[in-house]
């Protein structure tokens, strides 16, 4: 599945995150004197905890990089940020994840989406419906967020811009029947990939998560191999919070990856370096605003460059 995601415009919408870590490393050296002592990366430690990377994730950066001092390969600004935005990315590696699907397998490609109220998961199942589209697959949304009239209208709109068959009931529905048909009318339809949109539930409500667990269980009674990916949506402006948010669902249903979104809003973008260490999850997409082509693919060096201010 291939779409912009140039390095360029990613170091663009991670403004906010850039300029706090930019700034907060800046201002560690007075009137344009470096002096890389203990003083300066315990500081440093300090701006990567603020920009939620997390405490363990900043204290392993922070001695990999006084190692690089005393060897003498970092002497200036620039090359602190380059060797920052190295060790991130190798750090991040193992998060990238592209997802693959096989046209005309017979066999929808089932996405369920997740994740706690207003962190932008029905907008990202369009995004993705719409990748999806670019690579040629047939798509099929499923409004199983029957909690609120407002997210099924929102669903079918967004199916009518993208010519994609919305299938959905009234509000109320029980969201696992409404998922049940959706299934149903994918494989009549020979449909490519289904993507699955569940309702918004904070993640310490037992009861809507055993509602969740419902929809799981007749999404694979339908089809076994089913869903194929459960992705997790999280907003990067939560920080920590999503960490829980994460064991919580990771609990409750088999997690396969996380999308980290609206980080183009926030200065706590290495929420998603925290994310990656805490959980093992892989993070396939990253939301950096509101367009179609905001959903990018996650690159562990693009995505460490943009952090840290080194401009590709």
């Amino acid at each position: 599945m291939k779409r912009g995601s140039s390095p360029a415009g990613l170091f663009s919408r991670l403004q906010k995150t850039r300029d706090a870590l930019s700034g907060g490393l800046a201002g560690l050296f007075g009137r344009g004197h470096v002096v890389f002592d203990d003083a300066v990366f315990d500081e440093l430690e300090d701006q990567l905890i603020m920009a939620d990377l997390g405490v363990s994730a900043s204290a392993e950066v922070v001695n990999a990089l006084r190692q690089h001092s005393v060897l003498g390969k970092i002497e200036t600004l620039d090359a602190l940020r380059g060797v920052l935005a190295e060790h991130l990315a190798s750090m991040l590696s193992g998060a990238e994840r592209s997802i693959q699907v096989e046209s005309g397998s017979g066999t929808p490609f089932v996405t369920l989406m997740v994740g706690v109220n207003g962190v932008g998961k029905t907008t990202t199942a369009a995004k993705l419906a719409a990748r999806f589209q670019q690579s040629g697959h047939s798509v099929m949304l499923a409004a199983c967020d029957t909690f609120r009239a407002a997210a099924i209208e929102q669903l079918q709109v967004w199916g009518e811009r993208l010519s994609v068959p919305v299938i959905a009931q009234s509000h109320g529905a029980d969201a696992a029947a409404v998922a049940h048909d959706a299934m149903r009318a994918a494989q009549a339809r020979h449909t490519d990939v289904l993507i699955i949109d569940s309702a918004g539930r904070q993640h310490i409500n037992a009861d809507l998560m055993a509602q969740l667990q419902k929809i799981r269980r007749v999404i694979s009674t339908t089809d076994p191999t089913a869903p194929h990916e459960t992705l997790l949506v999280v907003d990067g402006g939560t920080g920590q919070n999503a960490l829980s948010q994460a064991a919580a669902f990771g609990e409750a249903v088999a997690l396969t990856g996380v999308c980290v979104t609206k980080l183009d809003g926030t200065a706590r973008g290495g929420v998603v370096v925290a994310l990656a260490r805490q959980s093992g999850l892989p993070v396939p997409f990253l939301g950096v605003g509101e367009a179609l082509e905001d959903l990018r693919p996650f690159q562990a060096l693009p995505f460490s460059q943009a952090l840290v201010g080194v401009d590709p």
